[in-house]
This record gives C-alpha cells, sequence and structure tokens, in this order.
C-alpha cells in the first residue's frame, strides 16, 4: 500500500457542504468536486486524500470518477492507510456487535456504510460469508478483504456475489466467483424466529436470505397464533414459515419463483410444519385477485414485495405500485385482522409509503389501526447522516 504523504487529492468546490461531510456524511458527489483532468485520471478504486476548498484535509475517500458518487469516506483520519490491518479493524467492531445480538453465526456481518465499509455487504452463513463489494474501492481491495474476512471471523468459504444494483453504477461486472474455499453444494438451513429457511448461497436472490426482516417476521408471528396467514411475495418462506413457528394454523406462501417456493416447502418440512404449509406459484396481483374472487380472507395478510422505487424516478411509479398492493391486500383480511405491508425501497421514506398504504386500505374500503412500525434489524445498523441506509419499512395494521 502506497505511503499516505503520496495519496493523489481531490478537492471540494467552495460551493460543496465541508461541513456535512464533517458532521459524517459518507458520500461526495461529482459535483461538489474539483474534477479537472487529473481527477478524472484517477483510476476507479483508488485511495486518495479528501480536502476542503481550503486545502485542510476531511480524511481519506475510496475513489471512482466514473461514478456519480466519486468519493466514499473510509476514514476521518488523514493519515490512516487503508490496507489489511485496517479492514481487520473494521471487521473485528462489527463483528463484537453481531456476537452481542446472536447466538449464532448468521447474520449480516457488514451493513456498507452503517459499519464504515462503504459499498460492502457481507452476510455471514455459519462457515460460509457472502460478500457484495459494491464500491469500486472494495472491488479493488477484494484479495485484502477476502484474507482480513477469514483471519478475523475463522469462516472457510467466502463468496463474492456480484448481483448487486449499485455494482453496474459503478462500472463493475457481475460475475459470481468463490473467493476462499468451496462453495456449499445445497441449501444452508438457518433458524430465525424458531423457523428454519434455506438459503440457496449459488442460485439464489442476493446473497441467499433475507436477514433484515428478521425481527418483523418475530412481530408477525406474535399475530399468528392460531391463525390463518397469507404471505404474498414470500420468496422462501419469509413471513409463513415464522407464522408457523409461531403457532398458525395454517400458512399460504405466494411467489413468482418455483425455486424459491421449492426452498420455502423444504424448509417447512424440516420444521415439521409442511402438513400445515402451502405455496401458490404465480404474478402477485393475479394470486390477491383471484383470491379475492374467490371470497378467500385470512386473518393475517402479509406482502413483502421487491423495491418498487429503488431510486428517485421510480417514486411515483412505486409509490402507485405500492397502493395497489394494499388495495388488493386488505379485502383478503378478515374483521379484526392483521395486514403487514412492507417496502424496501430507499426513495420511499416512511411517510410517503404509509401514505400509499393507507390509500390503498381505503380505497379498499376498509378502516385501519396502525399498531406498529418495523425497520431493518440491528445487524444492518443505520448510518443517520445517510437516509439510504435506512431502506426498509414495515407496517402492521389491524383492519
Amino acid at each position: 500500500m502506497t505511503d499516505t504523504p503520496s495519496l493523489p487529492v481531490l478537492r471540494l468546490l467552495p460551493k460543496a457542504n465541508a461541513r456535512a461531510i464533517r458532521r459524517g456524511a459518507p458520500w461526495v458527489f461529482d459535483n461538489e468536486l474539483v474534477m479537472d483532468r487529473r481527477s478524472r485520471g484517477i483510476a476507479p478504486g483508488t485511495i486518495a486524500r479528501l480536502e476542503d476548498n481550503d486545502r485542510v484535509p476531511l480524511g481519506v475517500v475510496g475513489v471512482n470518477p466514473g461514478s456519480k458518487i466519486v468519493a466514499r469516506m473510509l476514514d476521518r483520519d488523514a493519515e490512516a492507510v487503508i490496507n489489511r490491518a485496517w479492514l481487520e479493524a473494521k471487521l473485528q467492531k462489527a463483528l463484537a456487535l453481531r456476537e452481542r445480538l446472536y447466538d449464532a453465526p448468521f447474520y449480516r456481518l457488514v451493513h456498507a456504510e452503517g459499519d464504515g465499509l462503504p459499498g460492502v455487504i457481507i452476510d455471514r452463513f455459519g462457515d460460509v460469508a457472502v460478500v457484495q463489494p459494491n464500491a469500486a474501492w472494495a472491488e479493488v481491495l477484494l484479495d485484502d478483504l477476502t484474507e482480513a474476512l477469514v483471519s478475523v471471523t475463522g469462516v472457510t468459504c467466502v463468496m463474492k456475489n456480484a448481483g448487486g444494483r449499485g455494482r453496474a453504477l459503478e462500472g463493475l461486472d457481475d460475475v459470481d466467483v468463490v473467493l476462499r474455499g468451496d462453495a456449499p453444494d445445497a441449501p444452508v438451513p438457518v433458524v430465525m424466529n424458531g423457523a428454519t429457511y434455506m438459503a440457496d448461497l449459488t442460485g439464489g436472490q442476493k446473497t441467499g436470505l433475507f436477514f433484515d426482516q428478521r425481527d418483523n417476521h418475530g412481530f408477525a408471528a406474535r399475530l399468528a397464533a392460531g391463525a390463518s396467514v397469507l404471505d404474498v411475495f414470500s420468496h422462501v418462506g419469509g413471513f409463513a414459515l415464522a407464522a408457523l413457528a409461531g403457532g398458525a394454523a395454517q400458512a399460504l406462501a405466494v411467489d413468482g419463483s418455483a425455486p424459491a417456493l421449492a426452498l420455502a416447502r423444504e424448509g417447512a418440512e424440516r420444521m415439521g410444519a409442511a402438513d400445515r404449509f402451502a405455496t401458490r406459484q404465480g404474478d402477485a396481483f393475479d394470486v390477491m385477485t383471484a383470491l379475492g374472487d374467490e371470497g378467500t380472507s385470512f386473518d393475517v395478510v402479509v406482502c413483502d414485495p421487491p423495491a418498487f422505487a429503488p431510486n428517485k424516478p421510480a417514486l411515483e411509479k412505486g409509490l402507485r405500485a405500492y397502493e395497489r398492493v394494499a388495495r388488493l391486500a386488505a379485502p383478503l383480511v378478515a374483521e379484526d385482522g392483521y395486514l403487514v405491508l412492507c417496502s424496501c425501497s430507499h426513495a420511499a421514506d416512511l411517510n410517503a409509503f404509509t401514505g400509499a398504504c393507507l390509500r390503498g386500505i381505503g380505497r379498499a374500503g376498509r378502516r385501519a389501526q396502525l399498531i406498529h412500525t418495523g425497520q431493518a434489524g440491528p445487524d444492518h445498523p443505520l448510518l443517520p447522516q445517510l437516509a439510504e441506509s435506512g431502506y426498509l419499512k414495515a407496517l402492521v395494521f389491524r383492519l
């Protein structure tokens, strides 16, 4: 690693808000920097020093001139050296939090900016770690990151998942590779809230399982004892299997993916709950419409769709989609039953999402009490200066 004094320098424009960066803002955009030929010539993934317009150092950043986010803050110490030892220290801090929170090594180990490793996602599945290096600096230092990860956690397999949406924005490849050890040749069972989930680490969505809903699964399961449950956009059975573990009388999981539903059924079988579990493959909107036409109702209905508003340009269309979900789901809820509506769209803040849900519920002719608002679990720590880190919202209504 090059010594800090020889690092290239990025400088803020006079109009840029250096105070926000000093107070913890983790990103610096192209319109905040002096982007002359020298700056634009910095290779993506290079470590550089960031200075304000008066040449006062602000810290060390990872640089990608080809991205709108040109600089990602790595360390407020302008003399910091970003190497394997630095990565190990960050991972040790992240691990200490998770080991205090959980009694088994199944969790999100690193939540990007929330853990001081911008753009880096690491999910842990026992002895396997799945890494999403969604920023150029992390891709360049991936070998060091892998070595640090093995050293700190003792995992025997490290896999790179290149499916993150942010990688394309960074100009990075979409090739998944095994960085260390051997990839598991079968789905990995993960126990959460008493339910068993089957995580496909090689062919599943994202890193194989969504740890972020763990606490919301648990809350919904408390409402499901003795109840009938509908889990729409269920993936591998997220809310449905938790509800069965919580004593639900029966649960129906709806998803467009046959492989995901097969994993959900395997989880139910391992739990000894297969006789209370059913699946229905198809477009979620079509299935909810059909269930409504059939006059079917459930004590608990959960809708956990993909991100309909992944960015600001998609916000209006995304909010209409969330309203439609609520409008179709509300009639399926029995009187005094519960409706759980979720959003993982960071562009749709809590107020906007709540408004869309209430419009949909109202259009369905139902009256709602909001009894709980959930977010991602504590293994997905928020960076208060970055609204995008608080992407997940779960609203629990009594209708």
